[in-house]
């Protein structure tokens, strides 16, 4: 399972590549295939980490990506999250994840959310469960969750 992370101050996604000794080294999602060292002062999430703030439990991002992916045929998104309005922005969303939670989840999170989901889909990443899903033991949050996803 390759890892896919976000990089805080750096824009799209990486791939993990290696492991050194005090960095990381990653692959941008982009066209450009660029390689290039993160150290332990950069703010590196994986995207398996994140989820989405709803009523209730949280969402993993994998399940969020999955229902955008279902709404939009697994093809970009229709909808220009760059220039549409708060309101037609939190409509969309709705249909994705109708309970979320409108207090908590911004309108940049929907817009980041969006733009991951367009570069996934241009890589030929669509199996968002195959790809994002933490593997058993990743953190002790995700421990509790695939216990008690079992069926």
């Amino acid at each position: 399972m390759e890892t896919i992370l976000s990089i805080a101050g750096k824009p799209g996604l990486y791939r993990l590549i290696s492991r050194g000794n005090r960095n990381l080294i990653v692959e941008s999602l982009d066209d450009t295939k660029r390689r290039m060292p993160v150290f332990a002062t950069d703010r590196v999430t994986s995207l398996a980490d994140i989820a989405m703030y709803t009523q209730g439990d949280d969402v993993p991002l994998w399940k969020v990506l999955k229902g955008v992916a279902d709404k939009e045929g697994n093809k970009k998104a229709s909808i220009n999250f760059r220039k549409t309005s708060s309101k037609e922005l939190r409509e969309y969303f709705a249909q994705v994840l109708p309970d979320y939670d409108e207090e908590r989840v911004h309108d940049s999170d929907i817009r980041k959310l969006l733009q991951w989901y367009d570069i996934l889909i241009g890589c030929g990443i669509s199996d968002f469960e195959k790809e994002l899903k933490p593997t058993e033991g990743d953190n002790i949050d995700n421990r509790t969750e695939t216990a008690d996803t079992q069926d």
